[in-house]
């Protein structure tokens, strides 16, 4: 399972934040399964022999119930880490991780995820640094830059075995520019037989806790926050055949004046009325306008089925020509 929405790139002016990154220097060779695989047996009985942290601040290395507990850098290098989940069903978690050079640098800012994990245990998640770019070989330190988490049985997906409800839901990482951003939900019928919408899916911003975020108002129609983004119009009636796909976007500005600023990081989709809901990431930084524009499904085009390199089709344009009106 993957394709939950990647989270921002951590950049040069957090990196005081994970000032207690790891800095080892031994590694064996056992590594944990790469990508978004489940998690492994119980930490005691995982057997990686990768380098474990020295007592001290933990600061950097350990939030959210996940914890680094081991690193080494250099081209055989390795990285471990491990959750405690304290919850009362599974979640399925994505964990962010930064990889920074000697002098501080960011190289890379990478996401594993970890499938199913159970309340009351602790798992061991692959090696944040298996398969990654060569460049990360230059690692000096890793950090836990942000922890997200979703119930297991709500988990997005846009490949794998089909769900038992015959479609897949997920979330596209989306566009930013001025102010204004936009992403879309996809949907891919995997199932047997068509699959019917009209309209608009359901939407409920959710914060950190996962509880519904109060002062959001979901309009229908991305043209209620902005024109020209691909998520306006009626909706039509559609029929998906096995294979086939659907959108509908999001649009929503982040400006900030009077008030407090809203983050709503997750957000409940359902396809429609008696649909499976879906808990999706797509970090809804709405500022002080506490309005969501959420345009109607849209079936997708042959081209959009079948992306480039196997990666999840982008939702919308580019925006770098819309003004930031408010």
């Amino acid at each position: 399972m993957h394709s939950f929405r990647t989270l921002p790139a951590v950049t040069a002016g957090v990196t005081g934040t994970l000032a207690g990154v790891l800095l080892l220097t031994a590694c064996g060779s056992e590594r944990a399964a790469p990508g978004g695989a489940g998690p492994t047996d119980d930490v005691a009985a995982s057997g990686s022999s990768c380098a474990t942290p020295p007592p001290g601040d933990p600061s950097g290395l350990e939030r959210d119930g996940v914890r680094i507990t081991g690193f080494t850098p250099g081209a055989d290098g390795c990285a471990r880490f491990e959750i405690t989940h304290e919850g009362t069903e599974p979640h399925t978690y994505m964990v962010t991780f930064t990889v920074l050079s000697a002098s501080g640098t960011v190289l890379d800012s990478i996401v594993r995820t970890v499938e199913s994990v159970a309340p009351g245990r602790t798992v061991e998640g692959p090696d944040p640094l298996e398969g990654t770019r060569s460049g990360v070989q230059e690692a000096s330190g890793i950090g836990i830059s942000q922890v997200r988490s979703v119930p297991a049985d709500e988990a997005p997906s846009s490949a794998g075995p089909c769900p038992a409800s015959g479609v897949r839901v997920y979330a596209d990482e989306g566009s930013a520019a001025m102010g204004l951003r936009a992403l879309s939900v996809h949907l891919e019928n995997c199932g047997s037989g068509p699959y019917g919408l009209h309209g608009y899916p359901e939407v409920q911003p959710l914060d950190e806790e996962h509880e519904p975020t109060d002062g959001v108002q979901v309009l229908h129609g991305g043209d209620a926050i902005a024109s020209g983004t691909g998520a306006e119009g009626d909706p039509q009636p559609l029929v998906l055949a096995p294979g086939e796909g659907a959108r509908a976007g999001l649009v929503w500005r982040n400006t900030v004046r009077h008030g407090t600023a809203v983050h709503a990081p997750y957000a409940r989709v359902r396809a429609k009325s008696g649909a499976d809901w879906v808990t999706v990431v797509p970090e809804l930084d709405l500022g002080t306008t506490g309005r969501l524009g959420v345009g109607p499904w849209k079936k997708d085009a042959e081209e959009d089925r079948t992306p480039p390199s196997g990666l999840p089709p982008t939702a919308l344009p580019t925006f770098s020509d819309l003004p930031a009106h408010p």
